[in-house]
C-alpha cells in the first residue's frame, strides 16, 4: 500500500493502517532511538512514546515535508526531551548487583543467543566504542551525526527535522565529526576510521544491528 494512503487512512482512524505505518518505520525509529539514548530498553521506550505522539498528532500532519522528516523531528523531539530530563532521576547500571530480600547480591542475568561468543565479544566492545564516544558528544552534535552519517537523511531532510539553516546543519556536522574522530583517537583498541566505517554499516543493519 502507497504511504500516501496509509498517512490518509491513519488521519481518518484507521488502526490498521497505522500498524502497518508503525512496521514501515519501527526500525529506522528504533536505532535513531537508540543512538540517541545509548541502550535498548530505553530506545523501546521512547520508540513507543514516539509513536504515539505520531498517532496523536497526525491529523496535523499536511504534507508539507515528507512524512519520513516529520517522522524523524518528532522522534528526535522525544529522544532530546529523554536526554533533557535524565540528570533529574537515577540510573542503574546493568552491571550493578541486584539486592536480595536477605542482604545478598547476585550479579544480573542477560538471556543469551545468538552469535557465537567471540564475534558477539567483538561486536559488543565495538558497539560500546562507538556509542561511548557518541554519548559523550553534545545535543546538537549528537543529532546532527546520527541523522547525516547512520540514518542517510540529506542536508535539507535535517535542517527540516531540527528547524534549521543548511548552513546550520553542515556547520554543525563538520564540528560533530571532528569531535567524534577526536575522541576516536584516543583509543588504542582501534584506527578510528575503521570504528567508524564499521559503526556506520552496523548501525543500518536494522535493530538487529544497531551499535
Amino acid at each position: 500500500m502507497e504511504e500516501t494512503e496509509l498517512i490518509d487512512r491513519c488521519q481518518k482512524g484507521d488502526l490498521s493502517a497505522f500498524d502497518d505505518l508503525v512496521r514501515l518505520y519501527e526500525k529506522k525509529v528504533y536505532n535513531l532511538a537508540y543512538r540517541m539514548c545509548g541502550n535498548h530498553e530505553d530506545a523501546s521506550d521512547l520508540s513507543q512514546e514516539a509513536f504515539l505522539r505520531v498517532f496523536q498528532s497526525l491529523k496535523d500532519f499536511r504534507g508539507q515535508s515528507s512524512f519520513s522528516t516529520w517522522l524523524y523531528r518528532v522522534v528526535s523531539n522525544v529522544c532530546l526531551d529523554e536526554l533533557r530530563q535524565r540528570g533529574r532521576r537515577p540510573t542503574i547500571s546493568i552491571d550493578e548487583p541486584i539486592a536480595g530480600d536477605k542482604g545478598e547480591t547476585m550479579q544480573r542475568q542477560l538471556a543469551d543467543g545468538g552469535p557465537p561468543p567471540d564475534e558477539l565479544a567483538e561486536r559488543r566492545e565495538l558497539r560500546e566504542v562507538i556509542q561511548s564516544c557518541i554519548d559523550e558528544l553534545s545535543e546538537e552534535y549528537r543529532i546532527v551525526i546520527i541523522l547525516r552519517d547512520l540514518q542517510d537523511l540529506s542536508y535539507q531532510e535535517i535542517a527540516e527535522v531540527l528547524d534549521c539553516s543548511l548552513g546550520t546543519v553542515k556547520s554543525r556536522l563538520n564540528r560533530a565529526r571532528l569531535a567524534l574522530k577526536e575522541r576516536l583517537s584516543r583509543l588504542e583498541l582501534f584506527s578510528p576510521a575503521v570504528v567508524y566505517k564499521e559503526g556506520r554499516t552496523a548501525a543500518k543493519g536494522g535493530r538487529g544491528g544497531a551499535l
